[in-house]
């Protein structure tokens, strides 16, 4: 008789299940459309809707979209109760985050303003 993966892990030790499902999270985690990311983080379109100021229609067409603004990404990222870092990677060095591309415009001044009274 054929098992498919839940019987297998239903087999499983307690310890050793928890471990399976850990470093399946991890495995999931490493890569998510925001519909996934919102959907693992437990909150509904209305609940992220309401903290963005929009309609739940809008985070639907935000959700679907393959190419949106950072500042829309960054926003979206926030009303989840997240940050966002944007990270450029190369072939033959570390990752760099890059700064001053995901703040708001608020964020910038005060960084701007701190930065020319320490100058």
């Amino acid at each position: 008789m054929p098992r498919n993966v839940n019987d297998i892990i239903k087999g499983l030790s307690p310890a050793l299940r928890k471990k399976v499902e850990a470093r399946a999270a991890v495995l999931i985690a490493e890569e998510m459309t925001l519909r996934e990311l919102r959907r693992a983080r437990k909150l509904s379109q209305e609940r992220v809707a309401k903290e963005l100021g929009i309609g739940q229609e809008g985070v639907s067409k935000i959700e679907k979209r393959a190419d949106l603004m950072i500042s829309t990404l960054r926003k979206t990222v926030e009303a989840m109760g997240g940050s966002l870092a944007l990270v450029a990677q190369f072939p033959d060095s570390e990752p760099v985050i890059l700064s001053g591309i995901a703040e708001d415009s608020s964020e910038k001044s005060t960084a701007r303003r701190t930065a020319s009274v320490g100058a």
